[in-house]
C-alpha cells in the first residue's frame, strides 16, 4: 500500500460493515485527495486520502468493509492488521443508524483492540424516515467513545466528526470504552496474562490494549501471535504463555479443572 501523504500528523483508520456508507464518509472527508491500490501481498483493494482540519493534516485509510475482525478472510485480516499494527492514531467505525444493532459487534471488537475510537453514526436521515431515532449522547455514554451523527451524502455532521477525531487523536478527549466480559474462567486467565503485559504493551505498542493482546494470546492464532510479538519487539514475557498461565490459575482455584 502506498501512502497518500508522509507528512500527515495523524493517521485515521476508517472501518465499518459493508453498506454503511463508509466509502461516502471517506469521500466526504478526503474529497479528491485520494487514490487506491492493493494491500501488500493481498488482492484486497484499499483507498487512502488526506484532509486538513483546523490546520492539522490527517491521513485516512479506508479499510475493507467487514462484519467481524475475528475470522480469516483476506479482507478481515487486512482490516484487523491495519488497526492493530498500521500505526493508526484513531479508528473511525462507520455504522448504519437504520440497523445499528447489527453494527455494534464490530464496534465492540475494535474498542477491545484500541481505546482511540470514534463512532460515525451515518444515515441518520434514513433512520428518521423509518422512525428510528438514536440518542447519540446516550450511545456515546454507553460505549465510552465519541459518537458523531452524520449524513455523509450531504456532508451533514462531517465537521463534527472531524472535531471528534481531532480530540481523540490529540489526547484532548480520553475514551473509556465499554468492556465486554467473558465469564469467570476466561476473565481469570485474562487477568493473569494482562498483568504481565501492562508494562510491556504501553511502551512498545501504546495503541494496543493489553487486555486485547491477552485475549488474542488465549485464542492462539499463530500468525496473529507472531505479529503481536513483532509489534512488542519480541518482549512478550515468557510467563504469559497461555498454557502455563492456565495451569497456574487452575492451581490457585481460579478455573475448574
Amino acid at each position: 500500500m502506498s501512502h497518500a501523504s508522509g507528512r500527515a500528523r495523524y493517521t485515521v483508520a476508517l472501518a465499518g460493515n459493508p453498506n454503511t456508507g463508509k466509502t461516502t464518509v471517506f469521500n466526504a472527508l478526503t474529497g479528491l485527495r485520494q487514490h487506491t491500490g492493493n494491500w501488500p501481498g493481498k488482492t484486497v483493494a484499499v483507498a487512502e486520502g488526506v484532509y486538513v482540519h483546523e490546520g492539522v493534516s490527517y491521513r485516512v485509510v479506508d479499510l475493507p468493509g467487514t462484519y467481524s475482525l475475528l475470522s480469516t478472510s483476506p479482507e478481515e485480516e487486512a482490516a484487523r492488521d491495519f488497526i492493530c499494527f498500521g500505526g493508526a492514531d484513531v479508528t473511525v467505525v462507520v455504522t448504519d443508524a437504520t440497523c445499528l444493532e447489527r453494527n455494534l459487534n464490530l464496534v465492540l471488537q475494535i474498542t477491545e483492540m484500541t481505546p482511540k475510537v470514534v463512532v460515525c453514526l451515518n444515515l441518520v436521515d434514513e433512520a428518521e424516515r423509518k422512525h428510528v431515532f438514536v440518542d447519540a449522547k446516550e450511545l456515546s455514554a454507553e460505549l465510552g467513545v465519541p459518537v458523531a451523527p452524520t449524513v455523509a451524502r450531504t456532508g451533514q455532521g462531517i465537521p463534527e466528526l472531524m472535531d471528534n477525531v481531532a480530540a481523540v487523536a490529540s489526547g484532548h478527549v480520553v475514551t473509556r470504552p465499554l468492556q465486554v466480559t467473558y465469564g469467570r474462567e476466561v476473565e481469570a486467565l485474562v487477568a493473569c496474562i494482562e498483568s504481565s503485559l501492562r508494562e510491556v504493551v504501553p511502551k512498545a505498542a501504546p495503541w494496543l490494549s493489553p487486555r486485547w493482546v491477552a485475549l488474542r494470546l488465549i485464542d492462539g492464532d499463530p500468525g496473529l501471535i507472531r505479529a503481536i510479538d513483532a509489534a512488542l519487539d519480541g518482549q512478550v514475557p515468557p510467563d504469559v504463555n497461555p498454557r502455563r498461565v492456565t495451569r497456574s490459575v487452575v492451581a490457585k482455584g481460579g478455573i475448574p479443572a
